[in-house]
Formats: C-alpha cells, structure tokens, sequence
C-alpha cells in the first residue's frame, strides 16, 4: 500500500469513530498514533531500501514527531482533568507532605504548566539516543600513573598534571590538568551524561557514572530526584505495592541546596565547559540558561531549554510561595509571586521568540513543521493553518518543492483532525489546503483516495469531487466511471449530484473546444472525419448521468443538448453513438413534455435514417443473374423497406418535427438550433426519399405518382416544409423542383403526351 493509502486508512477509521473523542485520543489506536506509526513505517522502508532523497525522510522524521506532540497536548485540552487537592491545602493537612506530592498539585493546578511539562517529555522522548563513552578500566587510570610516579620521586607531577586525584583537583590547580586520555575521556563522558538528561534518561546517566567509576558524580545527578516517601504523603496508596516499598524514601529531601549549588557550578568559569552545560541542564534557571544554550544545536535543544527553564522555575516559584514545606527548610510563604495570567504571558513571549533562534544543525526554527510545533504549543493553530493556507496562496511553496506533497498531505490530515476532536479551524483556508491536497492525489495517481477527501470540503464537496471526474476525461472506461462516482457515494456525498455536476462541467469543456454552430449548413453526403478528443468527450460525457435511474431525467435534458449539437454540425454518426448509448427508459419520461417530444423526435429521425440505410444496402443486393425465386424475394424485400422509408418520413414530415417556440427552456438558442437541425434534414429526407421512389420507379411503378404525390406534402401551408429550404447548394427548392421536373419527364418514358397520366397509374 501507498503512503497516501496509509493516511487514508488511517482518516477512515478514525471517521467511523469521530464522534468518540477516547477512541480519537487512545494512546495506540488514536488518529495521531496511528499517523506516527504510519511515519515510523515509512521510515523503516527508507532506513532498509536507502532510495529516499535525505530531505524527504527528514520531512517524515519532523511529521512523525509533530504527531507525537499533537498526541501528548491535545487530549489534556480537550477532556476533563482530574481534580487534584490544593496544595496549600495538602500543606495544611500534612505539613510533612513529600515535595514530589506537591509538585505534582502545583502541576495540576496549572493547565499550562501540565503542558510545558507534557511537552518537556516529548521533547525529551524525541531526542537522540545517548551514546555513552568507550570503556574504562579505572578512575582516571593515566592521570594516576603519573601521581603514583610523582610521589615515588618525590618531584612534581610530569607533562603539568594534577597532584592528587580529587574530583574537583582540576578546579584548585588551575595550571595542571588530567592526562590527555582521561582529559578527552571526561570531556566525552560529561557530554553523554548532558545527552542522558537531554533525553530524560536520568537514571541512564547515574549507571553510566557508576560504570565510570564515578560515584559521586551519580549522586550529584540523583540530586534532580524530587523527595518522596509513600508512607507520609496524603496520595492514594496502591495496596498491590509492597508494605515495605511504601515505607521507603527516595529523592532528594535538600533539592533546593543541591539546585543553588548546580548554578553555582553551571556559573563557575573554574570548570570545563562540558561541566557547565551538564549542571546547567540539571538545574535549569533563568541564571544558567545561556551557558545551556551553548550546548543547544537544533531547534529541539533550543525549544528544550527555554521549556525546561520554563518549567522548573515555575515549580520552584510555586513552592517558594507555599512555603516548600518541611522538606524545604519550612519558610513562610512568598506572596508576591508570579500570578498565573502574568506566567502565561512571559511563557508565550519567551516561546515566540524561538521563532527566530538560528541553529547550527537541522531545518531552521522558520520551517513549517517547527512553525507548527510551536504554534500548537502556543495553541495558536488556527494562525498556523491560516499561514501556510497564505503560503499555498501565494505561491511561496510552489508545486515543485519537494516540501510541497508532505506539507499538504500533513496540513490536510492536520485539519481534518482538528475538524474531529472539535478544535477550531478556518474554512477557507481549510479549502485551500484540502485543494492542494486533492491535487496532489490528483499528480500521484491516486483516483480512488480523491472521494474521501473531496467529501470534507463541506458545501464544496460535490463540485470539487466532480471536477476531478471531469479530469479523467477519457483516461476511464466505463466501469472504472462508474466505480469512481460509487466512491461518492462511499464517503458521504450526494451521488446524483456529483454526476449531475460532472456530466454538466463535462459539456461545458467539450463545448469550449468544439467550433459554434454557425455559418453556412455542413455536408451531411461527404466522408465524415474521425471523431476528435472534444466530440468523444461529449459524447462520452452522458455516461454520469445513465448509471442511475435517478438521473435520467438530467439525462434527457442532456442528451438533446448533445443531439442537437452533433445533428447541426453534421455529425450523423457520432449522434447515432450517443443514441445507441442512453438507456431505453429516457423514451418513456414524459416531464418536462417538451423535452420529451424532442427526444422522441430524435429516436423517430434516427429510425428513418436506419431505413434509408437498409434500402442502400438492399439496392446493393441485386445483381443481374438472379433466378425468378431469388429476384422474388429480394423485390419483396425492397419493396418492403422503401414502403416504410416512405411512410416514416411523410409521417416525420407531416408531424411538428422538432418545431419548438421562443418560450421553451433554452430560449432562442434552441430555437435557431433546432431550425438549424430541420434545414439540414428535412430537405435531404425530401429528396432522398425523391431519389428513392424515382430510382426504383422500374422495379415499383407506383413509386414515381409516389414522389409526384410528395409534392403536394411539400407545397402545403399546414406543414411550411418548403421554408426549411436554403439558398445552398444541394438545399435550394430549385433543386428539389428540378428533381421533380425529372420525374415528370420520367412519366412520359411509357408513352403518351400527358404529364399527369402517372399520378394514376
């Protein structure tokens, strides 16, 4: 399955369920879970086949993070939270109340610190996997060499290294340094421990210590733990726990000491700068932020850092105002906070600002998708889709970017996601980015997914969807047409309309390509051309409104529209094709009645025309070796076809063929159409059926008073048929009047001076 199939598979599962914002919001099968593992997958296929441009899997890296991040903040915004207690309450009942606990009510009780925290976490999910330094078979294990050998001399240190081997050695002895082994050995440690609390792996960071012989740099690091113990706090107990787990303490109960001193470290310009950004990232403040900063490459590590600034300082102003409790030295409480309306308007300037932070490595902070993970932070999205609808506008993500297909294809979804759980989005921009993505299904060649779609531009819906069937022109056969305005039907749209609208901008295209119906009357006795694209695709275009019944009225209507324009250009052929294709039922629709009658008049004209047809072929049968039987027979025949030439036609013409009023629907240019169609055919059925009779006068003497009557059917003021002559050649009244001189001369071969003997015979 393709990609853009995924996606759909994806939308047309989370549709069935749109209205259950638990089901929409699962952690596995949600709709933005299922679209990051949609992602995952995808760059699974890259990762084994290596045939992706390294652009296009960077694309699909930042929109499978993007949905992790739609995943971790929307549900909080869209369903109840659960309550919490106050924590000046907590204080209150248990002054004892572990920091973790309180830390956790501060958190409940401010939705936007829930969700810096949420997003701390995805930001620390997404983060690159730390790499830990090579193995080592001691502490600082060249460095000790060279102490151990300076006290068996009794002499200074050689190469300038340190005398003893105190961690903090480095910092007292500011000329003298670690061998260049274990120098470069804790420049590469301390910066896969900064990875580790990049990544939210703390407690991979302490075993790596461990493993490096460092044991008081993991506890340095445990610092970061709040205090809790089970026992003494006031939160509900999991009674499957163990009693003797509960009665267990962990975390730092001095976290506010160990935090002033982290700055102090992270401020210390005695300490390597590896060292600095460590502490910085454990402690971060407003006060160690730029040396965190210098550690940051891409716009993720930049967002990091100002959320975790964000984040601990709000913490720690909160508990500062509760008094921190007994765990933090139980000092009163500090009133002039930070009210939480101030707090939300620093976190949107400090955040918006990142909108311009330049990075080192990765796409820039004014990509899309950082634009847009930032905005949906903010929860500012209907701006974010309000933007990049401007960008499709203008042209400034053209077509041929390779950014183009993934940004419409994540937007689209994008918006029909926020369209499901509720969340506001503009509609027209809304239109413009599910237009671009249309067409973008449209370039990949992938029909089927077009309907599903289409069905979401709401009042659009119907006519988008039948401009792309208008797009297959002559690419689908029948049943493939038909399967496509079944899809319609599939995904929520009105099928009659959709094949009222496609077969009408179907007509309205092949017409803008076809010549007008004017000038002089077409040849209808010369070879006629092949039919060209446009006349196929008008024909073709009645096939939408014939699949069902309940477009066959639209179907009449149209037909005749066709019919009249293929008879009034001489294109017997093709009008004879498009007839063969509608369905006999449009014969017995009788509303609107004028309607009906021209289309009946068509089958009537097209039934004569298959006549004259089969007289030409039945004059082709006679040879002059015939024996009497055969002659018989085929004079039987003959007689037969030119007997129902004659009566079909003097019916057609005896009859109000096609004869209409300026106040029918259409107006005057149906009116000159169908005078139009009437100069063609009515004189060319006159003389044929003339040439007829005359031609077989021999073989059916009755025939020549036959044609000799015709003229008074011609001559008479009731049916006006000498008014349908015009002054062309092979359509001038002199001409059938010449033909009829010939028939008078033909009477007088038998013998006699009589002119109108022949009309009695």
């Amino acid at each position: 399955m393709s990609l853009y199939g995924s996606y759909a598979d994806v939308l047309s599962v989370s549709n069935a369920v749109r209205d259950d914002l638990l089901a929409l919001f699962d952690p596995e099968t949600g709709f933005a879970p299922r679209m990051r593992q949609v992602c995952r997958d995808q760059l699974q296929i890259i990762d084994d086949t290596w045939e992706t441009h390294e652009l296009d899997a960077e694309l699909l890296r930042m929109e499978e993070r993007t949905w992790g991040l739609l995943q971790a903040v929307m549900p909080a915004r869209k369903t109840n939270p659960t309550d919490l207690p106050n924590p000046r309450a907590l204080l209150a009942q248990n002054p004892y109340t572990p920091t973790s606990t309180l830390a956790q009510a501060i958190m409940g009780h401010s939705p936007l610190l829930t969700e810096l925290v949420v997003v701390r976490e995805w930001l620390q999910e997404t983060a690159p996997s730390p790499l830990g330094p090579e193995a080592t078979t001691g502490y600082w294990r060249f460095t000790k060499l060279g102490v151990m050998q300076a006290l068996r001399s009794g002499g200074p240190a050689r190469d300038a290294l340190v005398s003893r081997m105190d961690p903090d050695v480095c910092a007292r002895e500011k000329s003298a340094g670690l061998a260049v082994d274990d120098a470069n050995y804790e420049k590469n440690l301390a910066m896969a421990l900064y990875a580790c609390v990049r990544a939210g792996r703390i407690d991979d960071a302490v075993e790596m210590c461990r493993k490096a012989n460092q044991p008081w740099k993991a506890a340095s690091i445990r610092g970061a733990r709040l205090f809790q113990w089970p026992a003494i706090s006031t939160e509900e107990i999991d009674h499957e726990e163990d009693d003797d787990d509960l009665d267990l303490s962990s975390g730092n109960r001095q976290r506010k000491l160990w935090k002033s001193t982290c700055i102090r470290a992270a401020l210390s310009t005695n300490l390597p700068e590896y060292e600095r950004v460590l502490y910085a990232a454990l402690a971060p403040s407003q006060q160690t932020v730029a040396v965190l900063k210098t550690a940051c490459r891409t716009w993720e590590d930049y967002l990091w850092a100002q959320v975790c600034v964000l984040c601990e300082e709000r913490e720690s102003g909160e508990m500062d105002r509760l008094g921190g409790g007994f765990w933090e030295g139980g000092m009163e409480g500090d009133t002039d906070g930070e009210e939480e309306s101030e707090w939300v308007a620093r976190v949107a300037e400090t955040l918006e600002a990142l909108k311009d932070v330049a990075v080192v490595e990765g796409l820039g902070s004014e990509h899309a998708f950082h634009y847009s993970q930032l905005h949906i932070i903010l929860d500012k999205t209907e701006m974010m889709i309000e933007n990049f609808a401007d960008a499709l506008r203008s042209g400034s993500l053209p077509v041929s970017s390779r950014e183009h297909a993934p940004l419409c294809r994540f937007f689209a979804h994008l918006c029909l996601y926020f369209q499901m759980i509720d969340i506001p989005v503009p509609p027209l921009a809304t239109q413009v980015i599910l237009e671009s993505y249309l067409q973008v299904l449209e370039a990949a060649g992938q029909r089927e997914l077009i309907a599903l779609y289409a069905g979401a531009l709401g009042d659009n819906a119907v006519e988008r969807y039948a401009m792309f069937l208008v797009s297959l022109e002559l690419s689908a056969d029948m049943s493939e047409r038909r399967l496509a305005l079944m899809r319609a039907r599939d995904h929520g749209l009105d099928m009659d309309r959709v094949a009222v609208a496609t077969a009408e901008r179907t007509i309205e295209k092949a017409f803008e390509a076809l010549p007008p119906l004017r000038g002089s009357l077409p040849s209808i006795i010369a070879l006629q051309p092949p039919p060209t694209r446009p006349e196929l695709l008008l024909v073709r275009s009645i096939e939408w409104t014939t699949f069902h019944e309940s477009t066959f009225p639209t179907a009449l209507e149209q037909a005749n529209v066709i019919m009249r324009y293929f008879l009034a250009s001489g294109r017997v052929t093709l009008a004879r094709q498009l007839l063969d294709m509608l369905p006999p039922e449009l014969a017995a629709i009788g509303e609107p009645e004028e309607m009906a009658t021209e289309y009946l008049h068509y089958r009537q004209f097209f039934v004569i025309w298959e006549t004259l047809d089969k007289v030409v072929e039945s004059q082709a049968l006679e040879v002059a070796r015939m024996n009497r039987d055969t002659r018989l027979a085929w004079l039987d025949d003959y007689r037969g076809l030119i007997d129902r030439a004659h009566e079909r036609i003097t019916k057609l013409l005896e009859s109000e063929w096609l004869v209409t009023d300026v106040e029918t629907p259409g107006g005057n240019r149906r009116r000159r159409e169908l005078i139009r169609v009437r100069q063609i055919y009515v004189p060319e059925l006159i003389i044929r059926l003339h040439s007829l009779l005359v031609g077989s006068r021999h073989h059916i003497k009755e025939n020549l008073s036959r044609a000799l009557h015709l003229v008074n059917t011609v001559a008479d003021l009731r049916y006006k048929l000498y008014e349908d002559f015009v002054n062309e050649d092979g359509r001038r009244l002199d001409d059938y009047l010449g033909a009829v001189r010939q028939a008078v001369l033909a009477g007088l071969e038998t013998g006699g001076s009589d002119p109108f003997r022949v009309l009695s015979l």
